[in-house]
């Protein structure tokens, strides 16, 4: 497997390491993708359809993930595409991720796995080590959702609860792989995890046969965004588009680290304190790539805007009487999506958003509204 570089201070890093001695979190080399153009049609192989670009060898481990619908948003909200990502194996798009995360730590040896979560990227870990034979154990705060906990422990993993906030719960994770001696599945720090959701962006592109003008994307810790911008990045190395998508990052007006930092033009994300939303899963307070996250907004001429929490539930409600499904998270995301097609501003990041997403923009729902209860 290919050594990463850190994103923070550059230096080289062991393919087996987390991160980096530094603390910093790791990112692999950039792998052009060509020969995507003429790739065969075996959907069956889900997501392993692009192992040619993807840097792992035990390319079995799969659950059909990948493939996700896009499909036309309709109802008068011109040229909007959506991308179903609820329907993926666990009900969201961390099993991109996490398909390929544990596939990398079997090839490396892994015998226990222990993650971190808000819910989502726990439940697609624990399912895809079972679906390994590894054992798993989850980190995850107290206020997670009920039916995620309840998934988690479906799939055999064991699960622990963690007073205070995510960060607090990811530093209870760490402390444990260090004494345990586990492997950390990290969908945060394993350079692997993004190897996976970088597919996001080829399916897009095959489904569409180009690249959108926009890309609507929720942002906490940034794993989505930052696979996407790696896999459009990829296909232009490959000179199969011209240009990356404008990447529109949205937050939780109550947790916006990453859209105060793009406010005030400063390269790193402000401090916050994380307060309730019903947007649970992006209530990153300190995102560990965040610098990363607003350079790859700012390299492709987006932006990072604040959603107001008053629009997530009739979002969701909007989204269900279109047919979808989806959990609060993904529901400030089609929030974004009709702010955007309906909203009538004359300045401010907004208008900025309309104007780069004034054409062709992709949505993804990333999370099912059965993960909610």
């Amino acid at each position: 497997m290919t050594s990463a570089a850190c994103t923070a201070c550059g230096a080289t890093a062991p393919a087996s390491a987390w991160r980096c001695a530094c603390g910093g979190p790791l990112d692999l080399p950039l792998v052009p993708a060509a020969g995507l153009r003429d790739l065969p049609d075996v959907p069956e192989l889900g997501l392993w359809r692009y192992a040619p670009w993807i840097p792992v060898r035990e390319a079995g481990l799969s659950m059909g993930e990948g493939l996700t619908p896009l499909i036309a948003a309709g109802n008068g909200l011109r040229e909007v595409h959506v991308k179903l990502e609820f329907l993926s194996p666990t009900l969201s798009f961390k099993d991109r991720g996490a398909a390929v995360l544990v596939a990398g730590a079997v090839e490396r040896g892994a015998q226990r796995l222990v993650a971190d979560s808000s819910g989502n990227a726990g439940s697609a870990i624990a399912a895809y080590g079972a679906r390994a034979g590894l054992p798993c154990t989850v980190f995850v705060p107290q206020s997670t959702s009920a039916a995620k906990q309840a998934q988690i422990r479906a799939y055999g993993a064991h699960l622990e609860r963690v007073p205070g906030d995510r960060m607090d719960t990811a530093a209870r994770a760490i402390a444990f792989v260090e004494e345990a001696g586990a492997t950390y599945a990290s969908h945060v720090y394993d350079p692997l995890f993004l190897q996976g959701t970088k597919t996001f962006a080829f399916e897009v592109w095959e489904q569409l046969r180009r690249a959108p003008e926009a890309l609507l994307v929720p942002v906490g810790n940034g794993t989505l965004l930052l696979g996407a911008a790696r896999g459009f990045a990829e296909l232009r190395a490959a000179g199969l588009i011209d240009r990356v998508p404008a990447l529109i990052a949205l937050q939780s007006e109550r947790c916006a680290p990453l859209a105060q930092a793009w406010a005030r033009g400063i390269p790193g994300p402000v401090e916050v304190e994380a307060l309730p939303t019903l947007a649970e899963g992006i209530a990153i307070a300190r995102p560990a790539r965040g610098a990363q996250i607003l350079a790859a907004v700012r390299d492709t001429g987006g932006c990072i805007l604040r959603v107001p929490e008053a629009a997530i539930a009739p979002a969701a409600a909007d989204a269900a009487r279109r047919g979808w499904l989806v959990e609060p998270t993904a529901a400030l995301v089609w929030a974004g999506a009709l702010l955007l097609r309906g909203a009538r501003v004359d300045e401010g990041p907004w208008k900025t958003a309309q104007q780069l997403a004034s054409r062709t923009l992709v949505a993804p729902l990333c999370g099912s509204g059965l993960k909610s209860g």
